[in-house]
């Protein structure tokens, strides 16, 4: 049996995706991942993977480009025949879908966030929806990753409330993001931001924030970790993002392979996002037993109950997130701690990968034995 996993970078797969191909391999699946190379290909190989690459850009959501995508993609599934394909991101989504229905191939799309197209509430967004109606429209099943952005779809009619099916994120590895002891420094308290460089992440936000409550408390730090994009438009130049560390607000660490030695050495993981399918890394913080704060928006507000494994602020607002972050500085050790105890508990309950694994494969194994593929 054959599976095709679609995504727009290879990355993506193998840092958020690596239990769901182990569970994959281990069912006895043939498992090709389609995608842009990237450095992440050899390690997907040697997991037992086959790759094929994608010419694409994750940026914009021009139809003619999907029409070339289209054409590229449905080539690779006439060549691989695939039994199902699962997909990530919205371009493989829409025109993965389009692809694999003129070639009766059983798809799979994932719903990991909406994206700047979805919310622009322009052409754009019009030409979102129009492109997600059409391609969903007969699809068996497409997976969410909150509750919100689930709704949403029902609500605006791209698809049926029988199509739709609840995931709690890409799921996380318990035993890799395995809990931490709390960090040596009595004298400061160091705030984390694990996120791309990007506008609609709340960076700038994070940043004036880290601005006004380094006046109040010196002894704090705010740390931000993560690449610079550049084919996203919402993309922040890396030369902004240094000249805010040159000017002591930010400790900006570049990218890592690695996070958990940065999330060990934070008291707290802060994510003012403006809105998430499910965020990881503040998944992966809680997991490892850190507190979180992060904007009241659909993605972020599954992963953090207010008032006991973090908190909540409004969205693009440097001042509610001040608010928070003070919130957090006034509580004690013992505080502190039991919130990040109680963050794992709801990881260990709700996020866990075994959770998503099971069912990926229980719907693939039902659309294999009991469905036709769409036309």
């Amino acid at each position: 049996m054959k599976i095709v996993i679609t995504v727009n970078a290879a990355w993506n797969v193998w840092n958020f995706r690596r239990p769901l191909l182990r569970e994959l391999i281990d069912h006895g699946y043939e498992v090709t991942i389609l995608a842009p190379e990237d450095h992440t290909v050899q390690d997907l190989q040697d997991f037992g993977c086959s790759f094929r690459h994608l010419e694409m850009s994750a940026k914009g959501l021009n139809p003619l480009e999907g029409l070339q995508l289209m054409r590229q993609m449905g080539k690779v599934f006439r060549e691989i025949g695939p039994d199902a394909i699962l997909s990530y991101t919205i371009k493989n989504n829409i025109f993965g879908a389009f692809a694999a229905k003129l070639q009766r191939r059983h798809f799979l799309p994932n719903i990991t966030g909406l994206g700047t197209a979805f919310l622009s509430s322009g052409l754009l967004e019009k030409v979102a929806v129009m492109l997600y109606k059409n391609a969903f429209r007969g699809l068996p099943h497409i997976f969410f990753q909150n509750g919100d952005d689930m709704n949403l779809f029902v609500e605006r009619g791209l698809i049926t409330s029988q199509q739709a099916l609840l995931v709690p994120g890409s799921g996380i590895d318990l035993d890799y993001f395995a809990p931490e002891s709390w960090p040596e420094q009595e004298d400061e308290t160091v705030f984390l931001m694990v996120s791309r460089l990007l506008r609609d992440k709340g960076v700038f936000e994070y940043v004036d924030a880290a601005r006004q409550v380094r006046l109040k408390h010196p002894n704090t730090r705010f740390q931000l970790l993560g690449p610079a994009v550049s084919q996203n438009l919402s993309a922040i130049d890396v030369s902004e993002v240094q000249r805010w560390a040159e000017e002591g607000y930010i400790e900006y660490l570049g990218s890592a392979e690695d996070v958990r030695p940065y999330i060990k050495a934070a008291h707290c993981l802060v994510l003012p996002s403006y809105r998430e399918g499910a965020p990881r890394t503040l998944i992966e913080g809680a997991s490892m037993g850190r507190p979180l704060i992060t904007t009241d928006v659909p993605g972020c507000r599954a992963v953090v109950d207010h008032g006991s494994n973090g908190f909540h602020c409004a969205p693009q607002s440097s001042c509610s997130l001040v608010t928070a972050v003070e919130q957090f500085l006034a509580l004690d050790p013992g505080q502190r701690l039991a919130m990040g105890e109680a963050g794992r508990v709801k990881m260990e309950n709700e996020f866990c990968h075994t959770i998503v694994n099971r069912a990926y494969t229980e719907t693939i194994k039902q659309l294999l034995v009991n469905q036709a593929a769409p036309s």
